[in-house]
C-alpha cells in the first residue's frame, strides 16, 4: 500500500487488487450492519428502557471504531482508477449510500437496479427528491466519466419531476448525449414498475489539470 496525491488536494491509498478486496470484504459488512441499525432506529416502538440501552450500546460501539481512523480527504486507488468505498451513492462501506451497483454498457451508458427504503424517504412513502437528484447526479457522471475512469465533474445538472418516486426497487439509466470540447452533456433517468418518474440532464466538465496531463 502506497499514498499519492491528487490534483483535487485528496489522498489516496493505492492498493493492489487483493488489498481492495480485503479492504473491502473488512468494511462493508460493517456498513451493512448500520444500514440495518438506521432502518431499525427509523422503525423502533420499543420502550423507554430499550431505547437507553440500546443508545448505550452504540456509543460504545462508536467509540471502539473511533480508536483508529483515516483522516477526512484519504480515499482509495486501485490500478489507476478510484475505488470510491465511501461513496454517498455507490460506497459498499458508507452506511448513508444505498449502495448502488452501476453497470456500465457500450456507447456510453450505464445503469443500476436498486432499493430505496425509509432512509431515504421524503413525503411518506416517497422518495426525497434530493435523493433521487443525488442518484442522478451521480449516474450522470459514471456515464460522463466514463465509469470514473476519466476526470469529469458536475458543471450543472437539470432535474425534472414527473411524478413521486415511491420507495422500494428502482432502476436508474444514464447515458452520455453528446461531447462538445472538455463538456459532456449527460441524460438520465429513474424508473419504478409503472415507469420514469424522474428525468435529468447536466453538463460534467474535464477540469484544467486533466487536460493540462494528456
Amino acid at each position: 500500500m502506497s499514498r499519492e496525491a491528487s490534483a483535487f488536494e485528496a489522498l489516496f491509498e493505492v492498493l493492489d487488487a487483493t488489498e481492495a478486496d480485503r479492504v473491502t470484504a473488512r468494511y462493508a459488512p460493517l456498513a451493512d450492519a448500520v444500514r440495518a441499525l438506521i432502518d431499525a432506529t427509523i422503525r423502533t416502538d420499543a420502550d423507554e428502557d430499550v431505547v437507553t440501552a440500546a443508545r448505550g450500546a452504540i456509543e460504545d460501539v462508536t467509540a471502539m471504531l473511533r480508536q483508529r481512523a483515516r483522516p477526512a480527504g484519504v480515499s482509495f486507488r486501485v490500478d489507476g482508477r478510484p475505488l470510491p468505498l465511501s461513496n454517498a451513492v455507490v460506497g459498499p462501506c458508507n452506511p448513508v449510500a444505498p449502495p448502488l451497483t452501476v453497470q456500465h454498457e457500450d456507447g456510453g451508458r450505464c445503469h443500476s437496479e436498486f432499493v430505496l427504503g425509509l432512509a431515504y424517504e421524503g413525503p411518506p412513502g416517497l422518495v426525497h427528491g434530493g435523493v433521487s437528484a443525488l442518484v442522478l447526479d451521480h449516474m450522470l457522471g459514471e456515464a460522463a466519466s466514463e465509469g470514473l475512469a476519466k476526470a469529469r465533474f458536475t458543471g450543472t445538472i437539470s432535474v425534472k419531476y414527473l411524478r413521486g418516486t415511491p420507495l422500494g426497487p428502482l432502476r436508474c439509466d444514464a447515458w452520455i448525449d453528446r461531447t462538445e470540447g472538455v463538456k459532456v452533456f449527460a441524460m438520465g433517468t429513474i424508473s419504478d414498475a409503472e415507469g420514469v418518474t424522474v428525468e435529468a440532464e447536466g453538463v460534467f466538465i474535464e477540469p484544467a489539470w486533466a487536460r493540462a496531463a494528456r
